[in-house]
């Protein structure tokens, strides 16, 4: 049986999140790190996650919008489908424009 890719997220989501709350906890101590760093650090460390998150959405979604191709042919498809359907509504009764 194998996992869709939501419950791999989820498990490897869990896993995280445990480890994470046992650090904050201080059930378990984390190497090579001294204790005061470790307070300093791990309580903000999921809203530096959100925060890197974000930037990483909005950089995305510039470059995609900055590398957006022109489609003309698409353009004039939609023109066409929207021609199509004005035809449709003023032969059902129904003002356009």
């Amino acid at each position: 049986m194998t996992m869709t890719r939501a419950t791999r997220v989820g498990a490897f989501a869990a896993v995280l999140t445990t480890l994470y709350l046992l650090v904050f906890f201080q059930t378990i101590t984390v190497p090579f790190f001294e204790d005061k760093v470790v307070k300093e650090i791990i309580p903000v460390f999921p809203w530096w996650l959100l925060v890197s998150f974000g930037s990483y959405a909005l950089w995305s979604l510039g470059m995609g919008i900055f590398s957006f191709r022109d489609c003309p042919e698409a353009y004039t498809e939609l023109l066409q489908e929207i021609s199509q359907a004005k035809n449709d509504l003023r032969s059902r009764g129904v003002t356009v424009d």
